[in-house]
């Protein structure tokens, strides 16, 4: 394994003395004096295997329609004569938002109907999985991971703060909403979580969710920190069966809740955004509201701070790789699903209009069966926005190593569960932030294929 890149003390601190997973009051470079982001290979070059249905498809759904807000935010207020919040049903439209979620997933299957689609996904990963040619049986339990990293009450702030970037109560209502109804998914059976010291569930979603006339609707499972359960919320119990064991000598093991050990399928509901730290938070950052250092009786990211800088150089380890590979996490992904309708400057910072966007909100949905796939325009849509700041440095570092995972170039060997990783993705990226065309698009037999609908 090559040696990481030595970190400055101002990096070591934000890694392991912020008790979230967000630095920005941590003592950051600012990011206007880092290097903007630039691949270190050029346009259309993949490496990896594609995964899913379609390999390394990923569906891009846009309509500016759904996102309504006038709000004004800066980095950490919003200026006065804002009409509601964000979330609310008038500025975020849930008709427009459901039609979204129907689109992308009849876009990634390639099926007519959301109930042809939720049977090829389950069948897809059955068949690839050794359970046969079948589809959603009842009793199969599902596990959704949620980035509510900002959703953290306070007795000063008790209620979500306006103008923050949080998960889009539309979209995880719609995606609750497709797997009752159309995947024919038990209440039951369902668990929404994420379960990171002080992070919460908080009315926008779980009463939301809560009041359909459903009684399924009810019977499903939000597990959420220990600290802020309550309320209907259960805490997390850390299953001791199957660790998650990083190939990095320096860190050691993590725990994972019982829950995700227990369900057969997991989907993971990430947030379309700049970090501090990494470059981006997206669905491999996601993982972080999982974990248990038990030698600390803490859930979180903290210790892990450190091995996912964008400063690191190409070729470093990454815990990403350990995270997204382990048989409990990406062994069981059927879904990943990148909520971009409201996008924020930052994890911990407020919402923010994209140049990119023509001066309007994100309003996006992303889907795919490719974890890597999905990060890798996730981070092209990122870098392609001047205001989005923070992109900097290498955050590309650990698709590069997840895509290359049985023989990565920082020599590491992946093996987070025992065995040696295969490749858990594929990665490139697009030819120009105007044409947004990956290798299948251009007529190529690998790599990415973006489907804009």
């Amino acid at each position: 394994m090559k040696k990481h890149a030595s970190l400055t003390r101002r990096e070591l601190l934000a890694g392991t003395l912020c008790l979230g997973t967000c630095p920005y009051a941590g003592g950051q470079v600012p990011p206007e004096t880092e290097k903007r982001f630039s691949p270190t290979e050029p346009p259309n070059t993949p490496m990896g295997v594609g995964k899913g249905i379609h390999p390394g498809r990923v569906v891009w759904v846009h309509r500016p329609e759904a996102t309504r807000w006038n709000g004004q935010p800066q980095d950490r207020t919003v200026e006065p004569g804002a009409d509601g919040e964000w979330w609310d049903d008038k500025n975020c439209d849930p008709r427009i938002v459901g039609e979204m979620v129907s689109l992308a997933l009849r876009g990634l299957t390639g099926q007519k109907t959301d109930k042809l689609a939720w049977d090829a996904l389950f069948r897809h990963y059955n068949r690839t999985h050794g359970f046969g040619n079948t589809g959603y049986r009842s009793g199969e339990k599902i596990t959704i991971k949620v980035n509510f990293n900002n959703d953290r009450p306070s007795e000063k702030n008790p209620n979500w703060i306006s103008g923050r970037g949080l998960p889009s109560p539309q979209v995880v209502d719609s995606l609750l909403r497709q797997l009752i109804e159309e995947a024919g998914v038990p209440g039951k059976d369902i668990t929404v979580y994420d379960v990171a010291n002080d992070r919460f569930i908080s009315s926008p979603v779980y009463d939301r969710v809560r009041s359909r006339p459903n009684s399924n609707y009810r019977d499903i499972t939000w597990l959420t920190s220990a600290t802020k359960a309550g309320n209907g919320r259960i805490p997390p119990v850390a299953d001791k069966t199957d660790p998650i064991r990083f190939s990095h000598k320096e860190i050691g093991y993590v725990l994972i809740p019982t829950h995700v050990v227990e369900a057969k399928y997991r989907i993971n509901l990430a947030l379309l955004r700049p970090h501090a730290i990494a470059g981006v938070t997206l669905t491999a950052k996601n993982n972080f509201g999982s974990i248990y250092w038990p030698d600390q009786d803490y859930w979180g990211p903290r210790p892990l701070h450190p091995y996912i800088s964008k400063k690191l150089p190409m070729g470093s380890y990454s815990p990403f790789v350990d995270l997204v590979g382990h048989r409990q996490f990406g062994g069981k992904g059927l879904l990943y699903v990148i909520d971009g309708l409201y996008a924020a400057r930052e994890c911990e910072l407020n919402l923010m209009r994209f140049a990119s966007f023509k001066d309007h909100w994100t309003a996006s949905v992303f889907m795919s069966q490719d974890p890597v796939a999905i990060d890798s325009v996730g981070l092209d849509f990122l870098a392609a926005e001047p205001r989005a700041t923070y992109v900097t440095g290498y955050p590309d570092n650990f698709l590069h190593e997840a895509a290359l995972a049985d023989s990565p170039p920082s020599g590491t060997v992946y093996a987070p569960h025992g065995e040696r990783l295969a490749s858990l993705g594929v990665h490139e990226h697009w030819n120009n932030p105007v044409e947004k065309k990956y290798s299948r698009n251009l007529g190529k037999g690998e790599g990415i294929e973006l489907v804009a609908l």
